[in-house]
């Protein structure tokens, strides 16, 4: 169809306000990567940059010799591990009975649940209940307390909820059990949902660092996020172990160290997510849809 002149004014406003838009997102990201990748004299140096007038790799060699970025690294995928694990599948044997109308009080169950989103015992509860089970410096203290996630559960089972119940009702027909129904036939049919959520679960550990400065004492236990909180804060270029002389200290910038160290813990993250976005229309969509 030949589009009018309003149409056409509306497509070309709307192409340049995303464009801004995208270069707004992007560009401060852009920055740091910029910034990582200059010299001491260059990342001071006020104006806008699109390109490091000179490069230099001592940001990220400092960063990638420092013993503490990788047990960052080893802690949080370990945490990333478990976390997800442990989260997708208390979210989808909860959701999953929610989703069956033939549930005795579902409407209870489901309105207690989502009490939860609204209201908690606090921090100081959480922390008391994480000692005394004596889970407080262990990686179970990060990943037991927030082993399910509300909203999660709720867009799994909405999702759930609209797959027909002709098709399960055909595979017990024959002779598939509950746990074979949800197995073989319900999780096989909900790969777009169960991708969205699992990588909401896989980004919120990866980002997680507040848990781990309240319950962990041990810095060689701190996740990737704390200890690249360790570097923003307390504005050090060099940590524990790390062996930098007196000279190479004035050749790096602090920012410089920060930067390297940001585009180092931000890069997995990254490089999972357009393996999995496909998927994101599609679950959020069908997940939020039925009530």
């Amino acid at each position: 169809m030949k589009r009018t002149n309003g149409e056409k004014a509306y497509a070309v406003f709307n192409y340049i306000f995303l464009t801004l838009l995208a270069l707004i997102t992007v560009y401060p990201f852009w920055q740091v990567i910029i910034t990582s990748f200059s010299t001491a004299a260059e990342a001071n140096r006020i104006g806008f940059k699109m390109w490091p007038a000179e490069i230099s790799w001592e940001g990220y060699k400092n960063v990638l010799t420092n013993q503490n970025i990788w047990n960052g690294y080893l802690n949080t995928i370990i945490r990333v591990l478990l976390g997800t694990s442990i989260e997708m599948t208390l979210s989808i044997l909860t959701a999953y009975p929610l989703s069956k109308k033939y549930l005795p009080h579902r409407n209870i169950f489901t309105m207690l649940i989502v009490f939860t989103m609204f209201f908690s015992g606090g921090m100081i509860p959480s922390y008391l209940n994480v000692r005394s089970l004596h889970l407080d410096n262990t990686v179970w203290a990060l990943v037991l307390p927030i082993g399910i996630n509300t909203f999660n559960m709720l867009i799994l089972r909405n999702f759930f909820m609209s797959i027909p119940e002709e098709i399960e009702e055909s595979a017990k027909i024959d002779g598939a059990s509950a746990v074979q129904v949800l197995v073989q036939v319900v999780l096989p049919l909900s790969v777009p949902i169960l991708m969205t959520v699992g990588l909401w679960s896989i980004v919120a550990h990866w980002n997680a660092w507040l848990d781990c400065v309240i319950y962990i004492r041990d810095s060689n236990k701190y996740v990737l996020q704390a200890v690249l909180r360790k570097i923003i804060i307390d504005a050090a270029p060099q940590f524990d172990n790390m062996n930098t002389t007196a000279q190479d200290i004035s050749q790096i910038d602090t920012e410089v160290v920060k930067s390297a160290t940001i585009v180092v813990s931000t890069l997995p993250i990254m490089l999972v997510y357009p393996f999995i976005q496909k998927y994101f229309v599609t679950g959020v969509m069908v997940g939020s849809l039925k009530g």
